[in-house]
């Protein structure tokens, strides 16, 4: 390992659960691309949670990597999705079980191994010894923090239900090949009648009528 991951060097600080496995899976840049994306400008920049998800994607590959096992594009997000979603069936879920066994692989040990954006927060403040990005811009704009969060719960229905219908799909409950899913989210004004689409309306600042 080189100190880009936070694990020799400069960078190295007290060890926790992500830098142990970063060395356990030899993630070999991961701790540089953690920080770049968390220290991002504006719309590029990660949150936590993102961080923590993509962080155990790579956990699924590297698991399966060294079994001598080759994953299909988005394969590993499928599983990490199908092993910690609540809204996964449970038949979807046993096949994942199963797939990853198959493979020779511990699926509770490596359900252990996954990180909470807690970790990550720890990580990179602490054992990076990053200065957490400065929240100013959004304190000055409510508006844009309440945008930012309405759209990761626009996107985490998208993901929800894309990954609802591949269940079904899979199970045989339903007819249908990989789909798009988007979300659309309308405002009604009930004093004049006029119907917004949320960005355009939060970007005019209200109703015309008003």
């Amino acid at each position: 390992m080189t100190d880009t991951d936070g694990t020799t060097g400069s960078k190295r600080g007290p060890e926790n659960k992500v830098s142990r496995l970063i060395d356990q899976y030899d993630l070999t840049g991961i701790g540089a691309e953690l920080e770049r994306r968390w220290t991002a400008e504006d719309d590029a920049r990660a949150s936590l949670r993102e961080l923590a998800t993509e962080f155990n994607h790579r956990l699924v590959e590297a698991a399966l990597a060294a079994e001598n096992e080759s994953l299909l594009d988005g394969e590993a997000a499928n599983l990490y999705r199908l092993l910690t979603d609540e809204d996964t069936s449970t038949g979807a879920r046993t096949k994942a079980r199963h797939r990853l066994r198959r493979s020779g692989l511990d699926v509770e040990g490596l359900r252990a191994d996954f990180v909470s954006h807690r970790a990550v927060h720890t990580y990179l403040t602490t054992c990076r010894e990053v200065t957490p990005p400065s929240d100013r811009d959004d304190d000055a704009d409510p508006t844009a923090r309440r945008k930012r969060t309405l759209d990761r719960l626009t996107s985490r229905v998208e993901r929800v239900t894309a990954g609802t219908l591949s269940d079904l799909s899979a199970a045989g409950e339903l007819t249908v090949d990989d789909v798009d899913v988007y979300v659309d989210v309308q405002v009604h004004c009930p004093t004049c009648g006029a119907q917004y689409g949320l960005h355009d309306l939060l970007s005019r600042g209200g109703c015309d009528c008003q």
